[in-house]
């Protein structure tokens, strides 16, 4: 689907294949639209009583949006398709591994028989996706006092899934970190993803099962790499910012919705003497307020747990509770929450 439809000459495949027919074989709608440029809302509306089966997604029609396309139809596939949790066949004698493929980090996480997490770890991606998964693969292993061959299976996950080569099988981000998050916090209904790339929201049932997603994959502004790069230019480390935004004494607004025009309002904002904490808690706000708008977009309600690298900048998170106006778990395992569930899904394969 995705190839044909980044690879068609006419922008709107409706326009040379639109049929208003339904079939009676079909689980599952796909409702692609083009991006400000869609004349079937209509339809839209009609469709969104079932939204459980029903994805829309937006695209501009580039080439460079096919990793996030795939991601997100093969995510709604797993949906679909994908066995539910209380249907998980026990976990299998042995060890199990799974490799997270992220665009800032890789993670790896073995686990027993017993789903104890007994090796970890937490690379930096950097210029090599496979470099990095097989890296992050020999430290769990040597956490764990295992050699390779006593993996019994390796699933992969994150947008190196399929190309890193590490793994039996591979599953979407979406599917693992609704597992990871719902097998550390039985209770929670709600997953935030901050990623390096992109945000995602993920709602789920009382059994961990996925019910529906969304996905901010289009933009940097409220990701990992947005707070990168405005620690940066405060001369700062990420922890330090971390910190540094709760002690925030007014409140500063950072409007633009892009990173680069961001950027240049702190800069802006740095040349009138505005106080660093003031400037880290705007650019807080700002990141929540992304968030918040994909948390109702999906349906989102409490619980929340939060997972991912960004789960731990205290900043961040404390906005967030006040958007929310709740509670957010943030598990010990936060950032290794993706690795977790891929390795539980090759426990019971």
């Amino acid at each position: 689907y995705a190839k044909t439809l980044l690879n068609q000459k006419n922008p709107c495949m409706r326009m040379q294949f639109y049929r208003e027919e339904a079939s009676p074989y079909a689980v599952g709608t796909i409702f692609n639209t083009v991006k400000f440029c869609d004349y079937y809302g209509f339809q839209y509306r009609a469709l969104r009583g079932d939204t459980a089966h029903l994805l829309k997604i937006e695209t501009d029609c580039s080439r460079q949006s096919g990793g996030q396309l795939k991601t997100r139809i093969d995510a709604f596939s797993e949906t679909l398709g994908a066995k539910r949790m209380n249907d998980m066949k026990a976990p299998a004698a042995g060890y199990f591994a799974g490799v997270d493929s992220g665009s800032a980090s890789t993670d790896a996480v073995i686990i027993d028989s017993g789903l104890n997490i007994i090796g970890s770890a937490v690379l930096s991606t950097g210029a090599g996706a496979s470099f990095a998964a097989e890296k992050a693969l020999e430290e769990a292993l040597s956490m764990a006092g295992l050699e390779r061959d006593a993996l019994a299976g390796i699933v992969t996950t994150g947008y190196g899934r399929e190309t890193v080569g590490v793994s039996d099988n591979s599953v979407t981000e979406i599917t693992c970190h609704a597992r990871g998050a719902h097998f550390l916090c039985p209770e929670a209904r709600t997953v935030i993803d901050i990623g390096g790339q992109d945000s995602k929201v993920i709602c789920m049932d009382e059994n961990g099962n996925v019910t529906g997603f969304v996905m901010n994959d289009k933009c940097a502004a409220g990701t990992g790499r947005f707070l990168e790069m405005m620690a940066r230019t405060l001369g700062m480390s990420l922890s330090e910012m971390s910190e540094r935004g709760l002690d925030w004494k007014e409140e500063v607004t950072i409007s633009s919705m892009c990173t680069v025009f961001a950027e240049s309002e702190v800069v802006s904002l740095i040349a009138e003497n505005a106080p660093a904490r003031d400037i880290i808690r705007g650019l807080n706000m700002s990141v929540a307020a992304r968030t918040v708008s994909l948390v109702k977009r999906c349906g989102g309600a409490a619980p929340f747990v939060m997972t991912g690298g960004v789960a731990k900048n205290r900043g961040v998170v404390r906005a967030l509770e006040e958007k929310l106006s709740s509670d957010i778990i943030v598990p010990e395992e936060a950032q290794l929450c993706g690795a977790l569930g891929a390795a539980l899904t090759a426990a019971s394969e």
